[in-house]
């Protein structure tokens, strides 16, 4: 299986968010077939329904870069990693499973805005949307008492997703909790860069960082050329800050497909190498080279 869209057409088909959720069961299944998947179904309905606009007291999703789309990605990478963990020997309970994937599903709540809020759009927030983030896990689960003792976990873990933030300034509950934040912050940069849609997408980044005024990206061109350095960088920060355990991604492959091979690594190589093509020449019309999904 090594055409360019094995990660994407033949496992899985990213389109339809029932058969994301399929698998991320099944695989959280061959972690522990007793799961109780109570507190998964639950939150997974309704980020869906916060995403659609379809929760109380929220607007519809109105990033196009971190949409419905990216953070089921993350979803998925985070069930693969902690599946390529467990093969390698390390243990996790059933509340720490939960609370690896439910962060993943709300890593991103905090670019919705609330129904009052119609200033510009949820990209505004792009500075301080794991705050948000975390603000809204922690008042989604404030009356669970089953979480009761984990609302600092969700903030630690959900920091871990922030490129700025520096992990080892953070005083985790656990070594496991550390870990979960390490694999959720690599499942973030994996779901995201090794997207199919990648580079399409990156236009939509621009535009998020431009509302939100991020500096460092004077135009769309301008992020495009960046994003090659920016690959070396997420390597290394894979390597270091994240603790390598993107290298538990081809043990999940290996036992779940048969498959020797890290089809992340393998995607984000292929994005990065096609965008060195079509940033070679100047001449080269982006949206001719950038069209894949009538983006």
């Amino acid at each position: 299986m090594s055409d360019d869209h094995a990660l994407h057409d033949k496992l899985l088909d990213f389109r339809n968010n029932s058969d994301i959720l399929k698998e991320v069961k099944l695989i959280t299944a061959l972690i522990d077939p007793q799961f109780d998947f109570h507190f998964l179904d639950q939150a997974f309905a309704d980020i869906e329904k916060l995403f659609r606009g379809q929760y109380k007291g929220f607007r519809a999703c109105n990033t196009h870069y971190h949409d419905l789309r990216h953070t089921l990605t993350v979803f998925l990478a985070m069930a693969r990693l902690l599946h390529g963990a467990y093969l390698q020997g390390i243990k996790f309970t059933d509340k720490e499973i939960n609370i690896g994937l439910l962060c993943a599903l709300m890593h991103d709540a905090g670019y919705i805005q609330s129904d009052e809020d119609h200033a510009g759009t949820g990209a505004k927030y792009t500075l301080v949307h794991i705050h948000r983030s975390s603000k809204f896990m922690q008042e989604y689960y404030s009356a669970v008492d089953y979480f009761k003792n984990d609302i600092k976990n969700f903030d630690d873990i959900l920091n871990c997703t922030g490129l700025n933030i520096d992990i080892e300034k953070i005083k985790f509950a656990s070594p496991i909790t550390e870990m979960m934040g390490k694999i959720l912050g690599t499942a973030d940069l994996l779901g995201q860069m090794a997207d199919r849609f990648y580079l399409e997408k990156l236009i939509f980044l621009f535009r998020e960082f431009a509302e939100a005024k991020v500096p460092g990206f004077e135009s769309e061109i301008d992020l495009l050329q960046k994003t090659v350095n920016f690959y070396n960088v997420i390597l290394a920060r894979f390597e270091n800050m994240l603790g390598n355990v993107n290298q538990y991604m081809v043990h999940h492959f290996r036992s779940r497909w048969n498959i020797e091979k890290n089809l992340y690594e393998e995607a984000m190589k292929k994005n990065i190498d096609y965008l060195k093509f079509i940033l070679k020449d100047n001449d080269k019309n982006l949206n001719v080279y950038l069209r894949r999904n009538a983006i």
